[in-house]
């Protein structure tokens, strides 16, 4: 059923209804929508450990395959998730840039290419979509960094918005995105959810693109502002600057009607098309099977001297493995889209355990798993009816002197918790009170121990009724946000004996704010030379090596951008005398940016794995076992040395701007056209097959033209090869590209479709490039031996 709506009820649709639902209109046949965040999975509303969902590659491995095939049905699979989880609307996938390897955010990125990243997004959205789940492409636009993201203001020239920041938004336009979530920064001068040139102007009236404009969660400053510059639906409810307000601005004569109806229109459109009509949740088993496939296909094997993978227990009859990332891997980054992993995930040393069995002589993890925030392994205070036997007991009060009986008890076996306004059962959020976390740990050795706590508000520690640390400091409620995505901790050094319990009790005590977030951990004694001692020794000991390094999640996080592309410095110390004591050896990188490889030429193989979801320990023991191809090649660039990128400080000026001087020339672009080799660069990646590429030709299509190459398997097993076509002006540009499975031996003919518009520039319109335009093809952009040439008729946009 559905009519016409009134103005109370156009004006109504502007904002959400709660945290994470629209308004519903029922009798005008408009349901509510239910969101979730994204893009590795569906993120559970509440920021619980308990909710658990699945977790997929991140956007930079799926970037990695260089398979937009593959990501459609990695889409379909958290759209069929989403349906699982009574979620309407994904806020997924992000299309921004990986600028500069700096990025905070960088995991969640396709890759530094705009094409790549565009064609791989609109597969994402294609196969969400096609259960009946929306998705809801972010952050518009220029959202590239994390450095005071809320007030820097992106200066971007037309032509570099248009060719590359704007692209890969275009592109998931035309797949047919359910809408489209505004950033948090400004661009050129506007906040985002203002932007009129932009949202107004580009998409809405060029693009003709009829989706919903959703602001980021409180990124909304102003009501007719937000009206006139194109946004349709202010996110999270209840409203604070649109909702009724909207049409107190349409009666005030500061928004004309039809641009509050446009809006109304654009929320019901989303709700009605996505509020009904789901496809089936997901069949578990299947979906094990592709985020195995998925993450394998990531892999990126950048070295294998002497071909020493696949891993051939009978060349290496004893195999160590080494490294924090086995026992402690990072499968996500640290965002609020932080999915809740299954429990019985398979870490990688299991795994690879599983696979070569007794070839597996040992594990050793050579520094701390965890750097900066410990686990806190502990039994809860007192048992409750969940049953639940490990984590802190949580009591929330409606009070901050912890008087009274709590608002509600629980179980929570994390060292992180956050709680939005609205979202929690306990409520009280918008109120001054407190919640107190207790367990009882015990020492499983002797020694110092290290206590951590850290938290939104005024913190107190207890061990055993004793105080041994206060902050009494109560933040502002504009610096809430700004401590939690920090994540920093506070410790304090207790002498225990081995096998003695203590009660551990932290208090966390705040002002009202919309989130609120503690923290807490224990690490016991344990020397850091002995650690590396010990994985020296085993690394001597073995024939080979598996050697993992990488990060933590709280490596990549929101509003916090990283101060250098380095391993950290014991990760590399690890590195350093591991392969001194044992040349053979792989090691396995688990990082999601480009970070800096200068110690690679020190080990036999390097194989980077990104953050590669739930199923990494099943992907790599496969992969590392020969059972599947390392299927990756590099989306981003790993320069030689920091200063190499064009694009790598983030730090707006003092009046908030950061300037993108870099233009289009970043990532290899930018290191080509200065004539700089990149460590590893842009594209490149092998299998454990081999490829010969020869013979290309061009030949004009009725929107831009087709290069044809043949490609020949080389080598005696099945295989993977991506071609990968440039143009040389202005600059080098991927301009298409296509990945193929061959049989060994077998050759055959790859023909790359090149659309028009990536053979046209901005010059206050589209403008085809002067023929005769040079074409280049080759397996990444610094391997391009095969070219040709093309002119194209006509410049038309």
């Amino acid at each position: 059923m559905t009519r016409e709506l009134s103005l109370d009820e156009m004006a109504s649709l502007t904002a959400g209804a709660t945290m994470w639902t629209t308004q519903a209109i029922p009798e005008a046949g408009i349901p509510s929508l239910s969101m979730a965040d994204g893009p590795m999975g569906v993120a559970g509303a509440r920021v619980d450990e308990r909710d658990i969902s699945l977790l997929t590659p991140s956007p930079l491995a799926l970037g990695a395959s260089w398979d937009p095939a593959l990501v459609r049905r990695v889409g379909r699979l958290v759209g069929g998730e989403a349906i699982r989880r009574g979620v309407d609307l994904m806020l997924a996938p992000n299309l921004n840039m990986a600028r500069s390897p700096l990025s905070g955010r960088a995991f969640e990125y396709f890759s530094e290419d705009p094409l790549l990243c565009g064609t791989l997004g609109a597969s994402w959205v294609q196969g969400c979509q096609s259960v009946g789940t929306g998705a809801v492409a972010k952050h518009l636009v220029c959202n590239d960094s994390e450095t005071e993201r809320d007030r820097m203001n992106a200066v971007v020239d037309e032509r570099t918005l248009r060719e590359v920041y704007l692209l890969p938004f275009e592109m998931a336009a035309q797949a047919g995105c359910a809408g489209m979530l505004t950033a948090y920064n400004k661009i050129n001068g506007d906040w985002c959810a203002e932007a009129g040139p932009v949202v107004r102007d580009i998409v809405k009236n060029e693009w003709r693109f009829p989706g919903v404009f959703m602001s980021d969660w409180f990124g909304t400053h102003s009501t007719v502002g937000s009206l006139a510059g194109g946004l349709d639906l202010e996110m999270p409810g209840p409203a604070r600057f649109l909702g009724s307000r909207s049409a107190g601005a349409v009666a005030e004569g500061q928004v004309e009607q039809g641009r509050l109806h446009d809006a109304a229109q654009r929320v019901a459109t989303a709700a009605r098309r996505f509020g009904a009509g789901k496809g089936m949740p997901v069949d578990e088993a299947a979906a094990s099977e592709l985020l195995i496939e998925a993450a394998a296909a990531g892999f990126t094997l950048v070295r294998n001297q002497d071909q020493m993978l696949p891993l051939d227990t009978r060349r290496w009859p004893r195999i160590a493995v080494i490294g924090p990332n086995a026992s402690a891997p990072c499968f996500q980054g640290g965002t609020f889209a932080k999915i809740a992993v299954k429990p019985d995930a398979v870490l990688p040393v299991e795994a690879l355990r599983a696979r070569f069995g007794a070839a597996i002589v040992g594990y050793a993890p050579g520094v701390d798993p965890q750097p900066k925030l410990p686990r806190m392994p502990v039994r809860p205070a007192r048992a409750l009816d969940d049953g639940c036997a490990r984590g802190m007991t949580l009591d929330y009060f409606d009070n901050a002197d912890f008087t009274g009986r709590p608002l509600l008890s629980e179980t929570r076996d994390t060292n992180s918790l956050t709680w939005f306004h609205g979202v929690h059962e306990a409520g009280a959020l918008q109120a001054n009170a407190g919640t107190r976390a207790s367990g009882v740990f015990s020492a499983s050795e002797s020694g110092e121990h290290l206590f951590y706590v850290g938290g939104t508000g005024a913190l107190r520690l207890l061990v055993d009724g004793e105080e041994v640390f206060r902050r009494d400091e109560q933040l502002a409620p504009g610096d809430v946000m700004g401590r939690l995505k920090s994540g920093d901790a506070d410790s304090v050094t207790i002498a225990l004996e081995r096998g003695r319990e203590v009660t551990v009790v932290v208090e966390l005590r705040y002002t009202p704010a919309r989130c609120q977030g503690l923290w807490y951990g224990v690490r016991g004694p344990g020397g850091a030379e002995a650690m590396l001692a010990a994985a020296e020794q085993m690394a001597r000991d073995a024939d080979a090596v598996i050697l993992m390094v990488g990060e933590t999640s709280d490596a990549s996080v929101e509003s916090k951008d990283r101060p250098d592309t380095y391993l950290p410095a014991e990760q590399l110390a690890l590195i350093e005398r591991v392969c001194a004591a044992n040349p053979d050896t792989v090691v396995v990188t688990n990082v999601g940016h480009a970070f800096d490889t200068r110690w690679e030429q020190q080990a036999r193989a390097v194989l980077h794995c990104w953050y590669p979801g739930q199923e990494f320990g099943a992907a790599l023991a496969q992969v590392l076992a020969g059972e599947r191809e390392p299927g990756g090649r590099m989306p981003v660039t790993i320069a030689c040395e920091d200063s190499d990128y064009p694009a790598l400080s983030l730090q707006p000026d003092a009046d908030g701007n950061l300037h993108y001087r870099d233009g289009v020339r970043f990532g290899y672009r930018g290191l080509a056209a200065c004539g700089v080799a990149a460590r590893q660069s842009f594209g490149a990646g092998m299998g454990y097959a081999s490829f010969k590429l020869c013979d290309a030709r061009v030949r004009p299509a009725d929107d831009g033209c087709t290069l044809t190459v043949s490609v020949r398997n080389t080598s005696a097993r099945a295989g993977a090869e991506v071609v990968q076509v440039y143009r040389t002006q202005p600059e080098l540009t991927l301009v298409g590209y296509q990945k193929v499975w061959l049989a060994p031996g077998e050759q055959a003919d790859v023909s790359v479709a090149i659309a028009l518009r990536r053979l046209q520039l901005w010059r206050d319109g589209w403008t085809t490039l002067p023929g005769p335009i040079e074409l280049l093809a080759g397996r990444s952009s610094a391997e391009l031996p095969l070219s040709a040439h093309i002119t194209i008729k006509g410049d038309q946009a």
